[in-house]
């Protein structure tokens, strides 16, 4: 299905996630509507509230996708070997994943989502339980520094994310993407390993 061919018959609500994900990488946050994805789709004005009360809860279900994907990329990244380039191999997943999906990104880890939505909530925890889970099985082989395996996560993925950020605004043009890549994974590498005393 074209981005603008009228929808006709099947999974309306894909079809509309679908449509709303193209948008938002056309015109940002700003250019979404309700309405629009209904023009968009060929559908009623109405038939888009069936699926979705307000933007904002299309927008919790754009995070919720954009979670479920990025979950799928770290399983698909996780290799047999040790356990300092299995952890690599899935932060080269992430920041692969934030470049591509820059667009979705803010909204996976907005604070604006409804506090009370299971849905968010269960997509973040399946999201990034392959990563903790190394961590702790790094920890319990005592490969990696000891500490709240969530905690550690986040830190290196905030230092990812970070990359990210300036590999798509372009602020390392001057810079060989993959080389920075490379030197943040060995930094956080580094930094995971325990301290000898």
């Amino acid at each position: 299905m074209s981005l603008h061919t009228p929808y006709h018959h099947g999974d309306l609500r894909a079809a509309l996630l679908t449509r709303a994900e193209a948008t938002l990488r056309e015109a940002g946050v700003d250019g979404l509507s309700l309405r629009q994805l209904a023009r968009d789709t060929g559908v009623s004005h109405a038939a888009p509230s069936r699926h979705f009360r307000d933007k904002q809860a299309l927008l919790d279900a754009l995070a919720v996708t954009g979670l479920h994907r990025l979950g799928a990329c770290f399983e698909q990244a996780v290799i047999e070997g040790p356990i300092t380039t299995r952890l690599q191999t899935v932060a080269y997943a992430y920041l692969r994943f934030a470049v591509d999906n820059a667009e979705l990104l803010p909204l996976m880890f907005a604070r604006r989502h409804n506090p009370t939505s299971a849905d968010v909530q269960q997509a973040v925890d399946r999201a990034f339980a392959v990563p903790i889970a190394l961590i702790a099985e790094g920890q319990a082989a005592g490969e990696i520094v000891a500490g709240d395996p969530r905690r550690l996560g986040l830190s290196a993925l905030a230092a990812l994310q970070g990359l990210a950020t300036f590999i798509g605004s372009g602020y390392t043009a001057d810079f060989d993407s993959e080389q920075l890549l490379d030197d943040l994974v060995s930094h956080l590498t580094l930094g995971l390993l325990p301290r000898s005393s």
